[in-house]
Parts: C-alpha cells; structure tokens; sequence
C-alpha cells in the first residue's frame, strides 16, 4: 500500500476541525483527530475520513497540558507515523466580556489554550520534521482569527489578543524553522458557520457579521478547510511566515 503523509488536527471533532480532518483525509493524508472531550464526535470524524481512503485514529488530549501534548503525538507516532503537517485548530474564546469585566480564569484559560498550546503541538512537531534530526520537513498551520486585527472590543479583547500572540509565533516560528525544512503559516478566520459563539453565549454575532461582510455571508468550515490544505500542498512551497485572510473580504 502507497505510504501516505500523516496530518494531525487539533480540535478536531467538530466545526473548522472537523471539515479540515476530512479534507485532509480526501487530499490523500492519512489522519489523527484530536479531541479534548468529545470523543464520539472525533470517532465519527475519524470514520468518516477511512471512507475517504485514510487511516485515521483519535487522540484525546487538552493541548494546554504540555504532558498530554506529548502524549497525543507518541500515540499517532504508533498509529500512523511521524506527522507531515500539523493544523493548530483548537481554541477557546473565553466567553463574551467586556475588558474591565474580563475575570483571571477567563483570561488564563484562553491564553493557555489558544497560545501555550499551540507553541506546546509546535514543539512537538518540530522535533519530527526537523531535517538535521533525520526528519523530513513538514507544514505547520496556525489557525488565527480576523479578532487579531479588529481587537474585539466590548467582546473578545482576550480572545483576540491571544490570536495576536499567535500570529506573532507563526512569524517567529518560521523564520526559526524554515532552515530545519519547516514552513509555518496562519489564517486569519473570519465568523465561520459553526456552534462556537452560541457555545459562548453570542449566538446572534454570525447574522451580525453576514450582513458586514462584501461576500454576503460568513465561512463554511469547508472554506477554511480548503485554504488549509493548500497552505499544506506543494502549491504554497514558498509560503511561510504570513498570515492569509478567509474572511469573505471583511477587513479592519
């Protein structure tokens, strides 16, 4: 059987994750779908990418805890193999506050997730595709938010400060790593058709930024999905470093 590159996917179970797990698995990867709690949600994923022709396992584990982290990779190393691309996918918002309401926890949770646990998965994928360590390159994928540029205010100031720090990596991480054979990239994601912001309590905000938007309407998972996978394909060999927008041509 035709060896195949092994993509892993951070909050994979549902949403962007889940539709990007999936095109992963049709672009001819084989996949690890990871979940912090859902686990049957990331089982049905990880079916629906086998009958796309992938191997798929799932790793549990809450990226903001550096041993589970860990973890998580040893398992799809025993799975599948030594992953090719890394997508950084999973991310909390926080819930909705205002800046001077924004509590401790909030705030450390956010950071925690969307920040240390994106530098803790590119760690981790960076000592397996490092080419002066016997690796064989690879991509890695941040997923940012159109927060980090428009601040969020009366919302998400938090959430999007996190992003920000995450673009900021994928600048750093990539002018690092490019050398080892690594290129880091990001999308910035504009409202996507999901459940996050009735999960978080502003269920109302996908209608509000529609009708904002010069396209008409917010993401499906899919488009970022795509824009994923490209950023991972032979296509975008020169890209690193930057941050592309999906966000129908909504901008500061």
């Amino acid at each position: 059987m035709t060896s195949r590159p092994v993509a892993l996917i951070t909050g994979a179970s549902k949403g962007i994750g889940a539709a990007t797990a999936l095109a992963f698995a049709e672009a001819g990867y084989d996949v690890c779908v990871n979940c912090t709690s859902d686990v049957a949600g990331a089982e049905r994923i990880a079916e629906r990418c086998g009958g796309a022709g992938a191997r798929a396992v799932v790793a549990c584990a809450d990226v903001s805890d550096r041993s589970a982290v860990r973890e998580m990779f040893a398992a799809c190393d025993a799975a599948l193999g030594s992953v090719a691309v890394l997508i950084n996918n999973a991310g909390i918002i926080g819930g909705t506050s205002a800046l001077p309401d924004l509590t401790v926890d909030a705030l450390q949770a956010t950071f925690a997730t969307n920040v240390f646990g994106t530098m803790y998965c590119l760690q981790e994928a960076a000592e397996r595709m490092r080419r002066d360590r016997g690796g064989g390159g690879g991509t890695v994928v941040n997923m940012s938010s159109l927060a980090a540029t428009l601040g969020s205010p009366g919302e998400y100031v938090h959430y999007a400060a996190s992003k920000g720090a995450v673009e900021t990596l994928t600048i750093g991480a990539a002018k690092e790593l490019g050398p080892l054979g690594i290129r880091v990239a990001a999308i910035r994601v504009g409202t996507t058709a999901t459940d996050l912001h009735a999960r978080e309590g502003n269920p109302d905000r996908p209608a509000t930024v529609a009708a904002a938007t010069p396209l008409g309407r917010i993401a499906e998972a899919s488009d970022i999905a795509q824009a994923a996978v490209w950023l991972a394909s032979p296509n975008a060999a020169f890209v690193s470093g930057t941050t592309i927008t999906v966000a129908g041509g909504l901008a500061p």
